[in-house]
């Protein structure tokens, strides 16, 4: 491995592919991947805001969602692209301060975000009357606020510490991004304390709401299973499955990556399961949404039929 030792205040990221022909193929399947996932995150944002149909509490919390794919890409693979095609490996300490920053945010507030859309799925089917009461807007709003707060906090605490330890040895990062675990890695003397410390916000940010999660779609579930109606019952497991399947998305990999002992993995392991959440699983989600749900499906047809009678 090349010696990567510097004394400047700039980090170095190793990256994702080799520097082969097989890295090469690798990145050209990355590509359209990341452009797909751009399009489709983008559009969803848009057809929510531009779509007076959508305007409910529901697809409200999935345009957040969307929002945070759209920045995970944004804040990793470009990157990660510049740093393969053209050989500059080096990342400035204010951009890597901006990595670690969204990263940590994201990580944190959509926790709380599916936490959200969990609760609002089991008001909608098991308080169906109420639910204009229990999810008005300014209660969706509020759950917004509070789980980018809650993320940003958390942020803010975790970048602070990471880019103001010190680093006797290589700053080389064996990652594509700043990745906070990674690069603790590189710091000096003993970081036990700090890592204590990442694994119970790790656990607030994921166990609680997941516990919360679990409760709900438990309970909705279990209402669903009671329903008379053929037509409602098939309409809310379609929901909750895909409710369900971002959930698992999103915690399967945070769980390996941050709760899975650091003795038992390898850089190669986190780099490649960092690919599925920062990469994959925002391509996916858009998709997941559109194609299952008729709602959405519908919103695509009236805005394009919108948007071509304007420039007719």
């Amino acid at each position: 491995m090349e010696n990567y030792n510097q004394t400047s205040t700039d980090f170095i990221l190793l990256g994702l592919f080799p520097p082969s022909s097989l890295g090469l193929f690798l990145f050209t399947l990355t590509f359209p991947i990341f452009l797909m996932a751009l399009t489709g995150n983008l559009s969803m944002v848009l057809l929510i805001l531009l779509d007076a149909q959508l305007h409910t509490p529901m697809y409200f919390l999935l345009s957040q969602l969307s929002l945070m794919d759209l920045i995970y890409i944004c804040t990793t693979v470009p990157k990660m692209a510049s740093g393969f095609l053209y050989g500059n490996k080096s990342i400035s300490f204010t951009g890597c301060e901006v990595q670690c920053f969204f990263f940590a945010m994201l990580a944190g507030c959509e926790g709380p975000i599916l936490m959200s859309l969990a609760y609002d799925r089991y008001v909608a089917i098991c308080f169906p009357l109420h639910y204009p009461i229990l999810m008005n807007r300014r209660v969706c709003v509020l759950m917004i606020l509070g789980s980018w707060a809650m993320g940003a906090v958390n942020s803010c605490a975790h970048t602070v510490y990471v880019l103001h330890i010190p680093y006797c040895r290589s700053r080389a990062i064996d990652h594509f991004y700043c990745d906070i675990p990674a690069m603790v890695t590189l710091a000096c003397g003993d970081t036990w304390i700090y890592e204590y410390t990442l694994f119970l916000s790790t656990v607030t940010f994921l166990l609680f709401p997941f516990i919360a999660i679990v409760g709900s779609y438990g309970k909705v579930l279990l209402a669903v299973y009671r329903m008379c109606s053929q037509e409602g019952r098939k309409k809310a497991y379609s929901t909750c499955s895909t409710h369900l399947t971002v959930v698992t998305f999103y915690y399967v990999p945070f769980v390996f990556t941050y709760l899975h002992p650091k003795s038992l993995r390898t850089p190669a392991e986190d780099k490649l399961v960092a690919v599925f959440y920062t990469i994959l699983t925002p391509m996916l989600n858009p998709m997941i949404y559109s194609l299952r749900n008729k709602e959405v499906l519908g919103a695509l047809r009236r805005v394009t039929q919108s948007i071509c009678s304007l420039k007719m």
